[in-house]
């Protein structure tokens, strides 16, 4: 199958949009997807989280804290920079939104645009699938072209040149924010109040969005050479398989993000059919949640 489709998509969704462009700033049209797109989830998941909370309270008067919109644009912001500001400060490198206040404007904006929204329809199967496509190529940008960045680019050349550091900061960059979220209780109708994160509950470590992020990092790092331990990896793995010939040679870094994106997007396809049940469960399948 070609990729060159989908690289075609790619470049023509990271070139800015008017009528930002007008004016010197550079947003693009996927970013403003991906902002819209989490903005929107987490109102969904924040209005099925307020229907449980006053079910389970019954009759009795639920203690409900009024929303604000601060607390809501935070809860987005900190979803979205939340990790990266952990590994920034481990790297000594500033977070995107340090050096510039676009991209926090673009998820503020969003914000607002969502929480105005007079009915958004709740989270189903015919909704949720053809959207996994989007967050596919969505993540894949996230884990394939902004992760690997300031690790690979590192002014100290054992960052630069380490592998553990580059998924790790993968790992921590893509659900940072959803820790701290999920630790302080920003998504629930009530007070924030500390609990446990939901990625270190039982099968927490299940969860889709927890190990995706390390797993197509490195595979888009094998696949490019993007460190000397990557190539080397190619290079044996090539010779294991029964490639005796020239030494293999790294994947264009447009095409390897594609192919990411296209793996992405059947992950979550995957794990939005078995969490409605278009995949049928049972016995130990039926523990272990895809979330």
């Amino acid at each position: 199958m070609s990729l060159q489709p989908f690289i075609t998509l790619y470049r023509y969704a990271l070139e800015p949009i008017a009528p930002f462009s007008w004016f010197g700033i550079n947003v693009c049209s996927i970013e403003l997807v991906a902002a819209l797109r989490l903005c929107t989830i987490l109102r969904q998941t924040k209005e099925d989280l307020y229907a449980k909370h006053q079910h389970r309270s019954g009759d009795k008067p639920a203690l409900v804290e009024e929303r604000s919109f601060l607390r809501d644009a935070c809860t987005s912001l900190t979803i979205k920079f939340g990790g990266e500001a952990i590994i920034g400060s481990l790297l000594a490198v500033p977070p995107s939104f340090v050096l510039s206040g676009v991209s926090p404007g673009v998820y503020i904006a969003a914000q607002t645009i969502v929480e105005y929204i007079p009915v958004i329809p709740s989270m189903s199967l015919s909704t949720e699938l053809p959207l996994s496509i989007v967050d596919g190529f969505t993540r894949a940008l996230l884990l394939c072209s902004l992760t690997p960045k300031p690790v690979i680019t590192h002014a100290s050349p054992v960052i630069a040149s380490s592998p553990w550091t580059l998924l790790l900061s993968s790992l921590v960059i893509a659900n940072g924010g959803f820790f701290i979220t999920s630790m302080f209780s920003f998504l629930e109708p009530t007070p924030l109040t500390l609990t446990t994160p939901a990625a270190i509950k039982p099968y927490g470590w299940t969860a889709t969005d927890l190990w995706c992020a390390p797993f197509i990092t490195g595979l888009y790092a094998l696949l490019t050479h993007a460190q000397p331990f990557w190539a080397e990896l190619h290079s044996v793995i090539s010779t294991v398989l029964g490639n005796t010939g020239d030494k293999v040679g790294p994947m264009d870094p447009e095409a390897a993000r594609a192919l990411c994106a296209l793996i992405l997007a059947g992950m979550f396809s995957t794990r939005t059919a078995k969490n409605y049940g278009l995949v049928w469960k049972r016995s130990v399948a039926e523990k272990i949640k895809i979330q």
